[in-house]
């Protein structure tokens, strides 16, 4: 029953063409837009090139951005009852928690195969089992987002709170340093961001820690424990803000 629940909801997820737009699309465009387009494409980043080191950064928007709303959505639901809703079915407690974290994470696939099919046409280089690798970083590191739509919606409980934390998003991807390559002081801010963890680790495999400048070869490395320990600390955060908004759901007014 959670299985037949989840792939309906994943259909109803698609089918949402607005949702979908932002989700799948929109990186792609972005892709193409930043990279695709311009004539830098070719240029040699770690193991690959800048087309493939951009790839990976408009998956990870993508990716970060369906589990944000997909959870968002989910906390807002429960808010206006719909766990009681189901509570009248023979559906296991648990089992719609299982399938918002299955439908979750299925939507983050979408956008990674997106862009990386767009990617494999216009060029983009990562080399062997770096494909899969990063794309399999991008989507499971993608979960701690949930987390952070999961906050925003038990928060503030609007479909409104949700599109606006989902709009954050773009902020936090520019400081996160995957839109344009960042350097002095918005570096060393950057660094202390949610995205930025995540984001290194998926180029990784790719780059193994350098900090890609605008022009000329990295000048800067970022070791593999800072960008876990980012991972890691933001992971608690967005976890905290969660049970913190959990507790106060539960408070007698």
């Amino acid at each position: 029953m959670s299985l037949a629940y989840a792939a309906h909801d994943l259909r109803r997820n698609v089918r949402m063409v607005s949702s979908t737009f932002f989700v799948v699309v929109l990186p792609a465009v972005l892709y193409v837009m930043f990279t695709a387009l311009g004539d830098f494409s070719d240029l040699p980043v770690g193991h690959g090139n800048a087309g493939g080191y951009n790839m990976i950064s408009m998956a990870v928007y993508g990716a970060v951005t369906a589990t944000t709303s997909i959870a968002g959505a989910a906390a807002v639901e429960q808010a206006r009852g719909w766990g009681r809703q189901l509570g009248l079915t023979p559906a296991p407690r648990h089992g719609y928690v299982v399938a918002k974290v299955a439908v979750a994470l299925a939507m983050a696939v979408l956008p990674v195969l997106a862009v990386y099919a767009v990617g494999a046409l216009t060029g983009a280089e990562l080399g062997g089992w770096r494909w899969p690798a990063t794309g399999a970083i991008v989507v499971a590191g993608s979960s701690v987002f949930a987390l952070y739509g999961l906050a925003a919606g038990l928060l503030f409980r609007s479909e409104s709170a949700v599109s606006a934390a989902s709009g954050l998003l773009v902020v936090l991807s520019f400081f996160g340093n995957l839109f344009v390559p960042l350097s002095g002081l918005m570096l060393e801010i950057a660094r202390f961001t949610p995205l930025y963890g995540l984001a290194g680790l998926a180029r990784y495999p790719l780059v193994e820690g350098d900090v890609v400048a605008t022009s000329g070869p990295p000048v800067e490395s970022d070791p593999l424990w800072a960008l876990v320990l980012n991972t890691g600390v933001w992971t608690a955060v967005f976890a905290a803000v969660v049970l913190l908004a959990l507790r106060r759901t539960t408070v007698r007014r």
